[in-house]
């Protein structure tokens, strides 16, 4: 649960030593910077009306607590996108300590920009070079004493992967955090862009605005609008502004364009000067031959699809050998001996058979869908994100995220939302506009994520067949694409173009894997099971009371009559809205009370068709809770409305024509 911001950043202050912020451009390593020197101890903030989050946590290095603020990463400290936006007033209302900035040693150019901006702000900076086995296998030297002579800050070799450097990182943080008062930086832009500077300098030193004259001089000239207001509101305000335009004019006069622009380009020259005297040529790499092949569309869609097609086959071979082997020992070791105790303590009356519902039924079918599914597929999504390789799909799929009104740096959420909707969801704020993250969000909640494809696999694929699985993920992503391009017809506006580092391929470390898969998996376990528990036990007091027939009765129209299936099959599509692959569970429990624990005991109570259009109306329609409850966060609840409306009524649609077809041409 996201705290207040402020309170947060008054909490962290008041209880540690120094203050740390955590800054860098996306795919440099900070996150796993963050949870190597945090152990993942988290807790999140947000500002008011700004959905982007803060991470904050605390850690002790040699006696002293230190107060860490994990920034949203981003390419620049402007206002042009929330990350942007909260990432600097974080650093003006926590005022850290000390900045610790994360460069990318194998792209530094374009790292040092946003560094430049802290040195604007007057902020005690250290730096981590990172990536620099990356940088060192591209024969990449970095003189990162010239580099530290010329930007005037301290510069630590790093790699992110190993915590190789960190303690070093952070005794650094804490030496300059000692001195912070008396550090001069001394780095300028061109001679006429200084003087100008300089000007505006003068006319707002006799004030106190909050932030340096320097930094407060920029933001001016850079017509930021957050400042402009700030300033606005003083009783000099006004002439201070004037100032400020009639020394932006001079400027544009003289170099012909905007002083936003010119200011932008000056620090980017800058950023290229420094670094191309810091560092020689780049020479290419195995690493960079695999970039070119996964985003090349002659070999790199060939390669998507074999990757998707290892994803699918692994799960469905590994998943069913997993859920089989579950199923087969449970039933033989620890039903007898739940039953027994349950019976022997309750009784075999209507208490005694719902506790039997939930304590063995339900943890059973939570087993045997959770591990060999759910678990699987967050295995898998965790080597892909290591491995690098999401990040060339981004680059591949550009020109088809386009059509959906978004850019390549979509895909990522969209991928995201296979593993969990609600992440996939908040995933979204890289997007720019809100008519980008609404297109984005409603086409993951049609994604199948690890729940619904435990439904998928754990009902379809197991009982029916492989091909029948694979039909539903194929209509799917038809439904994504059409959606997709309805949507960026209908919704005013255009998609903003892709801004992304080229992230290297590497080989993923199993610790960071396994790492990585738990803390996801983790809140299925704490999080689903009770829900399971809870809910077999609740379904199994309707039908052990007879109530179970007399609610799924009121369905029969819709869920019998359209969509071809058992009324109580419709019941236990309402459950789902807790959890998708609560549905299934319920299911199974359900088939194992009436029919027995065999393996093939859904088909006693369900037909192929049957068991293939459940699946189906499961995947498509209202997400669970988590997912409702974050889009009303994220888009407002008048969309989140508007999107459960649309998958009900596009789930009950696609559900009854295809149990049509199907019955049509007996293709079941």
């Amino acid at each position: 649960m996201a705290l207040s911001c402020h309170s947060a950043l008054r909490e962290i202050k008041g209880s540690t030593d120094f203050t740390f912020v955590l800054a860098g451009n996306p795919n440099v390593g900070k996150s796993s910077i963050f949870n190597s020197l945090t152990g993942m101890g988290v807790v999140t903030a947000n500002y008011p009306g700004k959905t982007v989050e803060l991470n904050l946590a605390t850690t002790n290095f040699k006696e002293l607590r230190i107060g860490i603020i994990d920034l949203p990463g981003s390419y620049a400290l402007g206002a042009v996108s929330e990350d942007q936006w909260v990432a600097r007033r974080a650093v003006l209302d926590s005022k850290p300590d000390v900045a610790i900035m994360i460069l990318d040693a194998t792209n530094l150019a374009r790292n040092l920009y946003m560094l430049i901006q802290f040195i604007d702000l007057g902020i005690p900076i250290v730096a981590a070079l990172n990536l620099i086995d990356e940088a060192e296998k591209r024969k990449i030297i970095i003189n990162s004493g010239e580099l530290s002579r010329l930007l005037g800050i301290p510069i630590v070799k790093t790699i992110a992967t190993t915590g190789s450097g960190l303690d070093d990182l952070i005794q650094k943080a804490v030496d300059t955090a000692k001195i912070k008062d008396d550090i001069k930086y001394s780095l300028h832009y061109g001679e006429d862009i200084e003087t100008n500077i300089k000007k505006l300098e003068e006319k707002l030193r006799p004030y106190d605005f909050g932030i340096n004259p320097r930094a407060l001089s920029i933001m001016l000239l850079e017509d930021d609008a957050e400042f402009i207001g700030l300033v606005a509101k003083h009783e000099n305000g006004r002439f201070i502004i004037e100032e400020a335009e009639r020394i932006s004019r001079e400027i544009e006069e003289l170099h012909g364009e905007k002083t936003p622009l010119r200011i932008a380009r000056e620090r980017h020259g800058l950023a290229g000067s420094i670094a191309s005297r810091v560092q020689g040529d780049v020479a290419p790499v195995a690493s960079d031959k695999i970039w070119a092949l996964t985003t090349s569309p002659l070999t790199g869609m060939p390669i998507l699809v074999g990757v998707l097609a290892i994803i699918f086959a692994f799960l469905f071979y590994g998943g069913d050998l997993l859920s089989t082997f579950l199923s087969s020992k449970w039933a033989a070791y620890i039903s007898p001996v739940i039953d027994g105790a349950i019976i022997s303590l309750f009784g075999s009356g209507h208490i005694g058979k719902i506790l039997i519902w939930g304590f063995d039924a339900g943890i059973l079918a939570a087993l045997a869908v959770g591990i060999p599914y759910v678990l699987t597929f967050y295995f898998m999504l965790a080597f892909l994100e290591d491995s690098g390789y999401l990040n060339s799909v981004a680059f591949l799929t550009d020109r088809l995220m386009h059509k959906f009104g978004l850019h390549g740096r979509a895909i990522i959420p969209l991928v995201a939302g296979a593993g969990c909707n609600v992440p996939a969801i908040i995933g979204t704020r890289v997007l720019a506009t809100m008519r980008e993250r609404t297109i984005a969000s409603t086409l993951i909640t049609l994604i199948p994520c690890s729940a619904r494809t435990a439904v998928i696999l754990g009902a379809v694929s197991l009982f029916v067949g492989w091909k029948p699985a694979v039909a539903i993920y194929l209509i799917i992503l038809a439904l994504v694409f059409l959606v997709g391009v309805g949507l960026n017809k209908i919704m005013p506006g255009k998609s903003t173009g892709l801004v992304m580092e080229m992230f290297p391929f590497r080989a993923p470390i199993m610790s960071n894997i396994l790492k990585k898969t738990w803390y996801r998996f983790k809140d299925f376990v704490f999080v689903a099971f009770p829900i399971v528990l809870v809910g077999s036990m609740f379904l199994g007091g309707l039908y052990e009371t007879g109530y179970l027939w007399k609610l799924a009765s009121p369905l029969s129209p819709i869920v019998e009559g359209w969509l071809g299936l058992p009324p109580v099959a419709g019941l236990t599509l309402i459950f789902a809205v807790l959890r998708k692959e609560l549905a299934l569970q319920l299911l199974v429990t359900l088939a194992m009370v009436m029919y027995g624990g065999g393996a093939k005991n859904l088909l006693l109570f369900m037909t192929p068709a049957q068991l293939f259009v459940y699946a189906l109306v499961n995947t498509i329609y209202i997400p669970c809770v988590a997912t409702i409850a974050v889009l009303g966060r994220e888009l407002g609840w008048r969309r989140a409305s508007g999107i459960m409306v649309f998958t009900i009524t596009l789930a009950i649609l696609v559900g009854g024509i295809a149990s049509r077809i199907i019955g049509y041409f007996h293709l079941l």
